[in-house]
């Protein structure tokens, strides 16, 4: 019978870290899943293997076989699982399978009398917006008692290029040190040995997993919304459904901000001198470490700023051109979306070149997407040899028309 293995290894110190391990034995593979935290942060991690089995939910249900945990998991948090996997399995039927799990020892984590939370840090939007709001009192009865973020080290920066995670944990423990909270780095082999999981499926249960590690120290784990819940995207790796179903009595993740846009965000952290110095929200610069200036987020970050009269951030070395602004291209849903965000709050009341670009770019894009959905349809009904032909057509005619819209 196939089935899946977790068996928790002898933390190791060496080098002025702290390492906690778990051999993984999946249907069809072996694998060794790895966190490294600096020794002096080594009293805030559990010996429970909950952050082990909250890593491994969604690559283990892709084999939809039995999970055992060879060591100690909270029963409560299993409880929540089951629901957790009944979320996903309905959200991609074809990709994830509910499966059985029993641990060889069902224990809960002894519970902390009083509040303490750490928060997911990146240094972009969201995870800024979450600290500040918490920290400055400015969410009333949701305000929890945040002391600390955690940024990990293989995730968005992969593990080879450690002098650049080093320089961008500088400029979020400068963010972090101007609210009197500290920063924790962490370090993950988890996307390096699991290539094949669907990133923006699992990266979700991969940072709750990173924050279930400091459940000794601390009951309760943000992880700063993506999306607001005006335009919600299902499924996501990380979202208000399925985030708390990754949680025990002991230690509860709370998907945080949802109900602020990102221009709403943008507002609450606009004034934050270290926040707007040391932004860092781009993912697809050759340098991980800083912002490019020129890529769909960045420019899209730079315009939310000025959409609510705020001047460039100085994390950004240049402004944006309108020619940048009218050259981006292959808009999501969501970003459009963030976009029309934006031109819906200036305009009217901007006259400025900058919308008049933003508003070509917007057009341009929807047109976009109303071909790729036609594609779409068409490759459902129409047999092979009229759809080569109908593809070639679009093709000479996006080529004709690529200077007029």
């Amino acid at each position: 019978m196939l089935q899946t293995h977790i068996w928790q290894e002898a933390s190791v110190e060496a080098n002025g870290s702290v390492t906690v391990s778990a051999k993984i034995e999946l249907p069809k593979k072996s694998l060794r899943l790895w966190y490294s935290i600096p020794v002096e942060f080594s009293t805030l991690l559990t010996d429970s293997c909950d952050p082990f089995l909250v890593a491994m939910m969604l690559p283990a249900m892709r084999h939809s076989a039995p999970l055992i945990v060879h060591g100690k998991v909270s029963p409560s948090l299993l409880q929540n699982l089951v629901e957790f996997q009944a979320a996903w399995a309905c959200w991609r039927p074809n990709e994830y399978y509910p499966i059985e799990i029993s641990a060889e020892v069902e224990e809960e984590i002894p519970i902390i009398a009083s509040e303490v939370a750490v928060a997911a840090f990146s240094g972009g939007v969201d995870s800024c917006f979450t600290a500040f709001r918490h920290r400055e009192n400015r969410c009333g009865r949701q305000a929890r008692n945040l002391q600390a973020g955690l940024m990990v080290h293989g995730f968005d920066i992969p593990l080879e290029e450690s002098l650049v995670f080093d320089r961008a944990a500088e400029k979020s423990r400068l963010i972090l040190d101007s609210l009197g909270m500290k920063l924790i780095p962490i370090a993950t082999n988890y996307r390096q040995v699991l290539p094949s999981i669907n990133w923006l499926d699992a990266y979700g249960p991969a940072i709750a997993s990173s924050l279930m590690l400091l459940s000794r120290s601390y009951n309760v784990g943000l992880i700063g919304s993506a999306f607001s819940y005006h335009n919600l995207l299902l499924p996501r790796g990380s979202n208000p459904v399925t985030d708390p179903f990754l949680s025990s009595k002991a230690f509860q993740i709370i998907h945080d901000g949802a109900g602020f846009d990102r221009l709403g965000k943008i507002k609450e952290i606009g004034h934050w001198q270290e926040a707007t110095q040391h932004l860092r929200v781009c993912w697809q610069g050759a340098q991980k470490d800083r912002n490019c200036g020129r890529c769909e987020k960045c420019i899209r970050t730079i315009l939310g700023f000025r959409a609510l009269g705020l001047s460039k951030p100085a994390c950004f070395d240049q402004d944006v051109t309108d020619e940048q602004i009218i050259g981006i291209k292959g808009l999501t849903a969501i970003q459009l979306y963030e976009m029309e965000l934006i031109l819906q709050a200036v305009k009217g009341s901007v006259t400025d070149s900058w919308v008049n670009a933003l508003e070509k770019c917007i057009t341009r894009n929807r047109r976009q997407m109303v071909r790729e959905q036609n594609w779409t349809t068409l490759k459902q009904s129409l047999p092979p040899t009229l759809l080569k032909q109908w593809r070639s057509l679009q093709l000479r005619l996006s080529s004709q028309s690529r200077y007029k819209d």
